[in-house]
């Protein structure tokens, strides 16, 4: 069902460290600060339950086998996609840092089949752009607090790039590639002009899923 006028949804993804937090948090202040009603998300949520397990998990403090973490990952977006289709159909524009296909990512650099991992993101809510931030990896590993977490190793995350590279290849209708080596004022500039564009396409569209 269509409806008047609804938010869109835009998704930051890319390797650690590439600025997807810092770009977000700009973008959600622009908007809100120009009028635009906004909502600025992180996942994995860490605030839930399911959030909590993850977060131990990431932080080293505990184990889990890889299918498991990967289906509570997944679990961890489906808890809020009542909230984010609420949000979205009453006008506010979501700007999501990581969302499934950070998932789908790790996992598949881990050695995990792609289709297995996609299938518990099916039925969750399709984005109506997804900016991917990329950068060199040896460039990201002199970013400040790189290898803090489980993940955040050179060879791993040259893994996770290569799955982002070909999740934009084959998804060039709403993924944009941002050169994310150069200076955060130029990135957001970027960043900014495309999700405009994307605001004003969304207002008269359906939502759509995964």
């Amino acid at each position: 069902m269509r409806t008047a006028k609804r938010g869109a949804f835009i998704v930051l993804e890319g390797c650690d460290r590439s600025g997807k937090s810092s770009q977000s948090r700009l973008l959600y202040e622009f908007l809100t600060s120009n009028g635009y009603p906004a909502k600025h998300m992180h996942f994995p949520s860490r605030t839930t339950e399911i959030g909590s397990t993850i977060n131990s998990y990431l932080k080293n403090s505990k184990e889990l086998n890889d299918q498991v973490i990967h289906l509570l990952f997944s679990a961890n977006r489906w808890e809020f996609l009542k909230e984010m289709q609420n949000l979205l159909n009453t006008g506010t524009t979501l700007i999501v840092d990581r969302y499934s296909y950070s998932g789908v990512a790790y996992s598949v650099a881990k050695g995990m089949d792609f289709d297995w991992c996609m299938a518990p993101e099916k039925g969750l809510l399709r984005p109506d752009a997804v900016f991917y931030l990329k950068a060199p990896i040896d460039y990201l590993i002199q970013r400040d607090d790189f290898g803090r977490e489980r993940y955040e190793k050179k060879d791993f995350q040259s893994k996770v790039a290569n799955v982002f590279d070909r999740l934009c290849e084959e998804q060039t209708e709403f993924w944009h590639s941002i050169d994310a080596s150069q200076s955060e004022a130029v990135v957001f500039e970027d960043i900014r002009l495309k999700a405009m564009s994307v605001l004003n396409k969304a207002k008269h569209k359906p939502l759509c899923l995964l």
